[in-house]
């Protein structure tokens, strides 16, 4: 990947982006940010440090239009094999190790999301709340649903690995390229028959 990444220092403060770590150049990185060892950032990404620290530990993502901001004095942290689905919110808040959240969720100030647990799509988790591990929460604002089985936690190991392929996918063969005009005769696919809905998942174990 030759293209460019959009990033800021300000303050005299550069974001910090491991080698190993995939971030689109679409995505924007502004001061106080750093993104560990094989996460992945993805296309349109806001990651904006220019009041508080924001951190991705090893082997997180941040998908598509997510945004992390926090207050003067704070950190916005995902842990280790956390997972952000597309267009979350995580504001001055604390994502704990193999933890997901749903697309379009919103995770507010001083809240925790336990370890292994699942914030449900379009959740809004208060200010302060803290999300025990394990459990699958829902809702506005978001309350415990249940707890989490072991084959969705292992669900949701999978789909993080999955993104961790997809960041050194990303690194070797992503590159800036100009449309085709037509589409090809026997045009290939993206070939991933591992990777499955959990409702499709569901469907197959009966």
């Amino acid at each position: 990947m030759t293209t460019k990444l959009r990033v800021y220092a300000i303050d005299g403060i550069v974001p910090v982006v491991d080698p190993t770590a995939y971030v689109h150049p679409s995505a924007v990185l502004i001061g106080d940010v750093i993104v560990g060892p094989d996460c992945y950032v993805g296309p349109c990404a806001s990651l904006r440090g220019d009041f508080g620290r924001l951190i991705l530990e090893r082997g997180a993502n941040l998908q598509d239009t997510c945004v992390m901001h926090g207050f003067p004095g704070t950190d916005t942290v995902v842990e280790e094999n956390g997972h952000i689905g597309h267009g979350a919110v995580l504001h001055g808040c604390r994502i704990r190790r193999n933890a997901l959240v749903g697309m379009n969720a919103v995770i507010m100030d001083n809240a925790i999301v336990g370890e292994s647990s699942i914030v449900a799509a379009s959740a809004f988790v208060k200010a302060g709340a803290e999300i025990p591990p394990r459990v699958l929460v829902a809702g506005m604002p978001a309350k415990v649903i249940r707890e989490l089985s072991d084959e969705e936690i292992r669900w949701k190991g999978e789909g993080t690995a999955t993104y961790q392929d997809l960041t050194r996918r990303s690194l070797a063969t992503m590159v800036e390229t100009a449309p085709l005009i037509a589409v090809e005769a026997d045009r290939k696919r993206i070939h991933m028959p591992d990777v499955v809905p959990l409702v499709e998942l569901r469907k197959k174990e009966g």
